[in-house]
């Protein structure tokens, strides 16, 4: 099955670019509530799926022995864009475990965020492991492994008792599969298993609702995601999608982006789940994807989706900041988005 296209591009009166993908939301039971293209067919989540990496974090009594609240719950399921809130938050919560930048496996990278970037090469630093987006979930990786006495070095191979615990987790909450046939090396180092874009939609449907989910892992799984919707800078960073969107809902959505364009939502006062896939890997169409869905779902509170609708919409602009195009979602996107 061939992706519709989801997302055009235009500059001027013309459409210039387009990106084709695929979104589904389903109910907690598995329900489908609307899907466009293919649903079934495997990807991997990469960031989008931190949240329920988190959940051992929480279940082992590790976050309540180190005293983590809500930024550092938040940073446990960031892709932090690397500001210094974010590299101090890190460096704290492993301080918290005894250990320090030297346990992160990581590795390195310039702060995601422009100005935090030129400020750290201003002052002539470098990038350390702390400004990789991933430094807050290993970090949380890292704390949960000390609380439970596991060896922490090579902690993100295929074979440590940890990522077992992982795979546990993704498993049951997902409902798929997480074994040696369909996984992969994510960015971090860590391993990325592909499912089907339908059972990340129903994982996010369950973290949201707790349907589903054992009495501890649902008071996890709620308090991961509130403790995100709280903080919403500490799970991301300034400017980006994932804060614009828990910021609009006011605690009525959780919203996760991953690399080549996956994303993820939660939305927990309507038990529902979200997940995108853009065949591209274009996360400008992606956000434009969760962001019109979004404003379907929530269609009866009018300021609330009409805010999504114009983050649906953003301008393309040229070095002068003048707008010149827009990212909008198709007719075959809206039509269902409503």
């Amino acid at each position: 099955m061939a992706n519709p296209v989801l997302v055009e591009v235009t500059r001027g009166n013309r459409v210039e670019s387009r990106h084709r993908g695929s979104v589904i939301v389903v109910d907690a039971e598995g329900g489908t509530l609307f899907e466009i293209g293919d649903a079934d067919r495997p990807v991997f989540p990469r960031s989008c799926i931190k949240a329920i990496q988190a959940l051992p974090l929480v279940e082992s009594g590790a976050a309540d022995a180190f005293g983590l609240g809500d930024a550092e719950l938040a940073l446990a399921c960031a892709s932090h864009s690397g500001e210094p809130a974010h590299v101090a938050g890190a460096a704290d919560m492993l301080a918290r475990a005894g250990l320090d930048e030297s346990a992160l496996e990581c590795g390195t990278h310039w702060p995601g965020n422009q100005e935090a970037m030129l400020e750290l090469a201003r002052s002539g630093g470098a990038p350390s492991q702390l400004h990789n987006n991933c430094s807050g979930k290993h970090a949380g990786f890292l704390c949960t492994c000390n609380h439970l006495g596991l060896a922490h070095r090579g902690y993100v191979d295929y074979s440590h008792r940890y990522q077992a615990m992982l795979r546990g987790a993704m498993e049951e909450v997902t409902g798929a599969i997480h074994d040696e046939g369909n996984v992969g090396v994510d960015g971090c180092a860590i391993p990325t298993y592909a499912i089907p874009l339908r059972a990340l939609a129903l994982g996010f449907a369950r973290m949201g609702s707790g349907i589903g989910l054992g009495v501890e892992r649902m008071k996890a799984a709620r308090r991961l995601l509130s403790a995100c919707m709280a903080q919403p800078f500490h799970m991301s960073g300034t400017g980006t999608m994932d804060v614009a969107l828990m910021e609009a809902g006011e605690g009525r959505i959780f919203a996760k982006t991953g690399a080549e364009a996956v994303y993820v939502a939660a939305l927990p006062s309507l038990g529902l789940g979200v997940a995108v896939k853009c065949d591209d890997g274009g996360t400008r169409a992606s956000e434009t994807i969760v962001a019109e869905v979004l404003a379907g779902l929530f269609s009866g509170d009018h300021a609330l989706s009409a805010r999504l609708r114009d983050l649906a919409r953003p301008a393309v602009k040229n070095r002068n900041g003048a707008a010149v195009g827009q990212v909008r979602p198709t007719g075959a996107l809206a039509a269902v988005a409503t």
